[in-house]
C-alpha cells in the first residue's frame, strides 16, 4: 500500500459532509477523476457520481461497480433566528440524547463557524432528532453542512480517528483502488459509484436505481462500508466480507467469489487476515440493490464509535477504523478487480467439485 493511498484517506475524511450537503466530497471526486486520463466521470440528476476505468477486455465482461456514499450523519444549516442563533436540520442515525450541548463546526464559503447545540427537536414519538437550535459565533449560510467538532484524521496505536469514517473511509478506499487501476487497468471494466444521502434512508441509491443512467442490470455491485464492530467481527482482524446486514442476505455467488479472492491473498501472504460475517449493526445500500434485482455483495471494515456515539461512555466521540484493516481492504478490492473477469455467477467450479464428490460416493447410497 503506497503512502499516496493512505493520503487519500486523510484528505477525503477531512472534508465536510452531511446528507444532502456533500458538495465538498463530490468536488474532490471530480478533481480526482479529471487528474487521471483513463477515468471517466458521469453524474445523474440527483448528484450521484460514477467514475469508470475501462477494462482491457472491452465489454466482454460485465462491469464491476464498487459503491460508497458521500455523506455522514450531520446538520444542514437552515435560517438564522438572530445574529448568533441558527436553526438547522439534522439528518442521520444519531440518538437525540447525544446532541444536547454538542459542539458543532459548520462549513460555508466564508470558512468554518463554531456552534453549540442549545435545543433539540425530536421526530414524533422517536429517539431520533429532526432539528436543532444552535448558538453560533457568526452568520452561517443556508444549506451549509455541519459536523460534530471531533477533529480530522489522526492515527494512534494503529487506529485512525476522525469525525467521519462512515463512509468517507470506504469512499477513499474505492478511490485508492481506482488510482492503481488508472495506471494499470484490469481486464474487466471497474467503476466506483458515489451516492448521496445514504444516512437518511438510501435516498441517493434509490435515485440511482430509479434513474438508471449510472448503473446497469448486468453490473456486479459491491457495496463498501464501515460497519459497527461486532464481538464476532472486531477491529484489527482484517476486512470483512459482509454476507448480509440487519435487513438482508446478499448474493451468495458474489460473496463466494469475494471470499475466494481473500483466500487467494491469504495463501501467499500469511500476514493478510480477513473475516466473513453477517454485520447486523445497520442496513446498507446492498439491501437496496438486492431488493431491486441487482447482483449485490458487500465488503466492509469494523467501525468504532458508530455514528460518533461512544455507547459505553454515553458521549460523542470520533469514529475509528483500524488502519491495517483499511489497507488490507484496498488490497482485496484490487485482487477482486483484477480477477473480476473470472467471476462465474453459476459457480461452475464449486458445482464441479461437488459433482465429483457425488459421483465418487453415490454408489454407497445404494448399499442397503
Amino acid at each position: 500500500m503506497t503512502p499516496r493511498s493512505t493520503a487519500l484517506l486523510s484528505q477525503l475524511t477531512a472534508l465536510p459532509t452531511a446528507p444532502f450537503a456533500e458538495k465538498a466530497v463530490a468536488d474532490f471526486a471530480r478533481q480526482f477523476a479529471a487528474a487521471r486520463p483513463r477515468l471517466r466521470l458521469r453524474e445523474d440528476p440527483s448528484g450521484n457520481l460514477l467514475i469508470e476505468c475501462a477494462g482491457r477486455g472491452g465489454r466482454r465482461s460485465p462491469r464491476w461497480v464498487f459503491c460508497a456514499h458521500m455523506d455522514h450523519p450531520g446538520f444542514v444549516a437552515g435560517r438564522m433566528i438572530d445574529r448568533t442563533t441558527l436553526r438547522a436540520r439534522f439528518h442521520g442515525g444519531v440518538l437525540a440524547e447525544y446532541l444536547d450541548g454538542a459542539k458543532v463546526r459548520f462549513f460555508d464559503a466564508e470558512g468554518e463557524a463554531l456552534g453549540v447545540v442549545r435545543e433539540v427537536k425530536r421526530k414524533a414519538d422517536s429517539p431520533w432528532p429532526s432539528e436543532a437550535t444552535l448558538r453560533v459565533n457568526r452568520t452561517v449560510a443556508p444549506d451549509s453542512p455541519g459536523m460534530f467538532d471531533l477533529g480530522v484524521g489522526r492515527t494512534k496505536s494503529g487506529l485512525f480517528h476522525c469525525r467521519v469514517c462512515d463512509d468517507l473511509a470506504g469512499a477513499a478506499a474505492c478511490l485508492a483502488m481506482l488510482d492503481d487501476l488508472a495506471r494499470s487497468p484490469a481486464q474487466a471494466t471497474v467503476a466506483v459509484l458515489l451516492t448521496r444521502a445514504e444516512e437518511d434512508g438510501f435516498v441517493g441509491a434509490l435515485a440511482a436505481v430509479a434513474d438508471g443512467r449510472l448503473i446497469r442490470r448486468t453490473d456486479r455491485l459491491i457495496v463498501i462500508e464501515t460497519s459497527a464492530a461486532q464481538p464476532h467481527a472486531p477491529q484489527g482482524k482484517g476486512p470483512i466480507i459482509r454476507v448480509g446486514d440487519k435487513t438482508s442476505i446478499f448474493n451468495s455467488a458474489l460473496t463466494w467469489f469475494l471470499t475466494h479472492q481473500a483466500e487467494r491473498i491469504a495463501r501467499t501472504d500469511k500476514r493478510f487476515a480477513f473475516q466473513r460475517a453477517l454485520m447486523p449493526g445497520g442496513t446498507c445500500e446492498a439491501t437496496v440493490y438486492d431488493l431491486f434485482g441487482y447482483l449485490a455483495g458487500s465488503i466492509c471494515i469494523a467501525l468504532g464509535n458508530y455514528h460518533n456515539m461512544d455507547r459505553q461512555k454515553k458521549r460523542l466521540a470520533a469514529e475509528t477504523v483500524h488502519l491495517a484493516d483499511w489497507r488490507a481492504m484496498v488490497r482485496l478490492f484490487l485482487e477482486t478487480a483484477r480477477n473480476a473477469h473470472r467471476f462465474d455467477p453459476e459457480r461452475g467450479e464449486l458445482k464441479a467439485r461437488l459433482n465429483k464428490r457425488f459421483v465418487a460416493f453415490a454408489p454407497l447410497l445404494h448399499r442397503r
